[in-house]
């Protein structure tokens, strides 16, 4: 789906090499929407064309270090992953998330910080819906932009790592470059 920078409302998108493996990254000009994990080439095809269906906007994969929308995201990113940044400054487009998935998120965003853990009941709480642990994990996992709003800080209320749409091995590696867990042996 490399083509021109389209003329009306567009899905800018690039892949980024990161300490996880590559991103999807995608923004729109209301601001970045969508991470996504594990972005090989026929998987960041697919995730790109179920975008351009589901916001009715035209996709441009600019060449990298060309990038107009995604050049300060790409930026924040490899500072996260090189330990300089604790907290994303990003405009952020919410068209992809509703209802209490956003509201959950919303929430994790506010009052989770780097380097911190909350369970997913404490996050139901929080969000003004005690006792909706279950409903958080679902808001976690459909989370359109994780590492920025950052769903791998939240862990099973006992004390477990909890799932994670990265992979577990992913999110143990989040939570140590943010000091959380020890570093994993290698």
């Amino acid at each position: 789906m490399d083509n021109p920078e389209p003329r009306g409302p567009h899905l800018e998108w690039t892949v980024v090499a990161s300490d996880i493996g590559p991103l999807l990254l995608a923004a729109t000009p209301q601001g970045l929407v969508r991470v996504e994990f594990h972005a090989g080439p026929e998987r960041a095809d697919g995730m790109i064309g179920a975008l351009v269906s589901r916001l009715g906007a035209d996709a441009w994969r600019p060449a990298p270090g060309d990038e107009v929308l995604l050049a300060e995201p790409v930026r924040q990113l490899a500072a996260y992953f090189a330990g300089d940044l604790r907290r994303f400054e990003l405009p952020l487009d919410w068209r992809l998330s509703s209802g209490f998935n956003r509201e959950a998120l919303l929430e994790l965003d506010r009052s989770v910080p780097y380097g911190a853990v909350v369970g997913y009941g404490e996050l139901a709480a929080r969000a003004g819906r005690p006792g909706a642990a279950q409903a958080v994990g679902h808001a976690m996992g459909s989370n359109p932009l994780p590492l920025v709003v950052a769903c791998h800080r939240v862990v099973e209320n006992d004390g477990g790592i909890g799932g994670f749409g990265g992979g577990v091995e992913t999110k143990r590696f989040l939570l140590a470059l943010e000091g959380v867990l020890p570093q994993p042996l290698f």
